[in-house]
């Protein structure tokens, strides 16, 4: 067998779609793919927020990368968002399923709407902006270089915690397993999904539950940081790693599995 170890972590050319990616986790996915090369298309439903990521990415790391403002909680939204691309790209090399909101809410006072809300973004939205995509990760797709899913879960999908709300962790489940459904019938289009679990990374929707009111500047993060077995929150390199090993010759043999990116808070409960 002819071993070739050569570019295993490379992603440079790659095109990468990354929903959710004005701010937050995904944001940092999208500025390690745009500094290792890749072109970087970042959507969620604000125009005026997408404009300005990608202005600041920009101006950081340099690259290309634009954005393709969409609600992926509609298939309306999903249907646009995949219209727009394909007037610009031929293929798609990478689709990171990121998007996702929370609600927070006794049992005994969820609304209805909040449910459908989580379930729409989370789980629905993960479905059908992978269907559509199909025909674009397909032109990508080879046995020597597969086209990649990467599914944005979270630890409250693997084990419960007070802040998920009761639906968003079981949102995450949900995708979890989507994961593995997805990795299992895709991988022989050559197409491998796989999915990421955040622990606490600082964000504006950690911030929302842990009652800073979705502010990341001033917020005590080491004291939140601190009850992680790693004494600490997640970092951009962290998650944004975790990506392009997932999207480079380095997981080629990986399909259908969630890593935690968490500090060790699964594997520690």
């Amino acid at each position: 067998m002819e071993m070739d170890f050569s570019n295993m972590f490379s992603v440079a050319g790659k095109t990468v779609v990354i929903t959710g990616g004005s701010r937050g986790i995904g944001e940092m996915i999208a500025a390690g793919f745009l500094s290792n090369g890749a072109k970087v298309i970042i959507s969620s439903r604000k125009a005026q927020a997408c404009e300005e990521t990608v202005e600041r990415l920009k101006a950081e790391y340099g690259g290309e990368i634009y954005a393709i403002p969409s609600d992926v909680g509609s298939l309306d939204g999903v249907n646009h968002l995949v219209s727009e691309l394909e007037k610009k790209e031929d293929k798609v090399d990478v689709l990171v399923n990121n998007a996702g909101v929370a609600w927070g809410a006794s049992l005994d006072e969820f609304p209805e709407h909040g449910y459908d809300k989580v379930m729409d973004v989370n789980v629905k939205g993960v479905f059908f902006l992978t269907q559509k995509m199909m025909p674009l990760l397909r032109k990508a797709a080879s046995a020597e270089n597969p086209a990649r899913v990467i599914n944005i879960a979270s630890v409250d999908g693997m084990h419960t915690s007070p802040m998920s709300g009761y639906i968003y962790g079981t949102s995450k489940a949900a995708v979890i397993h989507l994961t593995r459904f997805m990795g299992s019938q895709l991988a022989k289009e050559n197409i491998l999904v796989n999915g990421i679990a955040p622990g606490p990374f600082p964000t504006y929707m950690l911030s929302t539950g842990v009652g800073y009111k979705g502010e990341t500047e001033g917020v005590d993060w080491d004291a939140i940081g601190s009850r992680t077995p790693m004494g600490r929150v997640g970092a951009p390199s962290d998650v944004a790693g975790l990506s392009i090993f997932l999207s480079s010759k380095a997981s080629a043999y990986i399909t259908g599995h969630t890593i935690p990116c968490d500090g060790g808070i699964v594997s520690g409960s």
